[in-house]
């Protein structure tokens, strides 16, 4: 992978001010800081009053260990957050979805979900073995199922099949029901990445955000300057590629 640099010498920065000015300014902005997270807060409590709907628990998703069904992927709690995994069919691990891809990466510690009597799960709109071996390949460990067929057009009742989802399930015995989803920009809930970019001055350095003039926009939205992609695969592919690990798909 190569190593790049998007500032140089002759990109436009903020203007330089006294602490007191600085300061100033943000204690401004914290203000507007503190009135979205306290709107988010109340979007959560309204996520919370929901009506949710009933899913068949019987569904068949493939493990590694074989058929099991949608009540088996809850491990005995009373949640769980399923994220949908885009598949393209017959293609190898370069060609696969980089945004599922870094979405996915960023989600490795669920112990404090667990705490809280959530699973999280991956389902996977692929073959169980061509998936798995791009799962070993990636080096992920949470629960991970092939999700295809009857079982997924149930599942997503009517949605688009192949887009990235997260949906929420609860468990009430062996009954289970829909709570919530989300898709597109609502999966950047998953990780840590973009809040990290959006902090910084240049902020993502992708197309499309309100910046002022000059700032650096290298990633756009054609396949030269894909934001996910570098050297024909999914940035977050490299490390592994790096490191030996084979993306052989059995395909």
């Amino acid at each position: 992978m190569k190593q790049t640099s998007t500032t140089g010498a002759q990109e436009k920065a903020p203007a330089v001010a006294d602490r007191t000015t600085y300061q100033s300014q943000i204690d401004s902005l914290r203000a507007r800081e503190k009135q979205h997270k306290k709107a988010g807060d109340a979007i959560a409590a309204a996520r919370r009053r929901l009506p949710m709907v009933e899913v068949e628990g019987s569904i068949s998703l493939i493990a590694e260990r074989g058929k099991v069904t949608l009540l088996d992927a809850f491990e005995g709690r009373r949640m769980l957050i399923a994220y949908y995994f885009m598949w393209h069919h017959g293609h190898s691990a370069a060609d696969q979805c980089e945004g599922c891809a870094l979405y996915t990466t960023q989600v490795r510690e669920v112990s404090f979900l667990q705490s809280r009597d959530i699973t999280y799960a991956t389902f996977c709109q692929g073959p169980s073995e061509a998936s798995m071996c791009y799962r070993k390949f990636m080096g992920w460990e949470l629960p991970w199922y092939s999700v295809q067929g009857k079982s997924l057009e149930t599942l997503l009742a009517g949605r688009r099949a192949n887009t990235m989802y997260l949906i929420c399930y609860l468990r009430q015995g062996s009954k289970v029901f829909e709570t919530y989803w989300t898709t597109g920009r609502g999966v950047e809930v998953m990780g840590n990445n973009y809040s990290l970019m959006d902090l910084t001055v240049y902020g993502r350095q992708e197309w499309w955000e309100d910046s002022p003039d000059g700032w650096p926009h290298p990633w756009s939205d054609d396949d030269e300057n894909n934001p996910y992609r570098m050297d024909g695969r999914p940035i977050v592919q490299w490390p592994r590629a790096r490191a030996g690990y084979s993306d052989d798909l059995g395909t």
